[in-house]
């Protein structure tokens, strides 16, 4: 993990893009977020404050989403790119 501002900036992109991903999925299905809540046993303002990025949530939490929209979880890790290299990830 980067040290000091860039692990905070890294925390941040994160919950900004899952929060990003799950607000497309949940616009593309015309579910509202109360109707996303109620599906994912949450309440409105948990995934008002998700889609937002101001939240990061647990393994558990995004495996209750991705069911509530009709999805499966995936997780992968990549590679830290070093100085001077350039990651290619497929």
């Amino acid at each position: 993990m980067a040290a000091g501002g860039g692990a905070a900036y890294e925390a941040a992109r994160l919950r900004f893009d899952l929060g990003a991903a799950v607000r497309r999925r949940r616009e593309a299905l015309g579910l509202t977020q109360a109707e996303l809540a109620g599906r994912a046993g949450l309440k409105q303002p948990a995934v008002a404050r998700f889609e937002a990025g101001g939240t990061m949530p647990t393994i558990p939490m995004l495996e209750c989403l991705a069911e509530a929209l009709d999805l499966r979880l995936g997780v992968r890790l990549h590679p830290l790119r070093k100085a001077g290299q350039i990651a290619v990830l497929t």
